[in-house]
């Protein structure tokens, strides 16, 4: 049961994060920064893309999906297009690993320590959760703040 409320939260706020991007009235305000916005939306979307399918599709789901952090911030000016196929994939990529583990796997210890602490799979997934949202609501602010004509 966990595992499919999980599935519904990540669906409804990886389409948000879709929509988020779709809003920006000028694409190029996506990648905007500013004295006291340090992270553009394009950036944190890359983030969050990478996040979830590093921890997600590669670990728990064996996607072969090899994840360059680095690049998550240091890229620049990935058009829009790219960005909404890259959230699609990530989307389809969680939703079938989600739907491929059963309550035991949930319960047992994660394969990694990011936090350098032994952790359940289902407790990581809930934190893996809270970052999305949270930086959903970042590019939400990020949007509202500089996408202005």
């Amino acid at each position: 049961m966990i595992s499919q409320n999980l599935k519904s939260l990540f669906t409804r706020d990886l389409n948000k994060l879709k929509t988020e991007i779709e809003a920006y009235q000028d694409e190029a305000n996506i990648w905007k920064t500013d004295k006291s916005v340090s992270n553009s939306a394009g950036n944190l979307c890359l983030h969050l893309v990478g996040n979830l399918s590093h921890f997600v599709g590669a670990i728990l789901g064996n996607s072969g999906y090899v994840r360059t952090r680095e690049l998550e911030f240091s890229l620049k000016d990935v058009p829009r297009a790219e960005l909404i196929k890259k959230i699609e994939e990530t989307l389809h990529i969680v939703t079938s690993t989600l739907d491929n583990l059963s309550t035991e796997e949930l319960e047992k210890e994660y394969p990694l320590e990011p936090f350098g602490y032994a952790m359940t799979t289902e407790y990581f997934l809930m934190h893996l959760f809270g970052h999305l949202s949270y930086h959903l609501g970042q590019i939400n602010y990020h949007r509202r703040l500089l996408d202005v004509e």
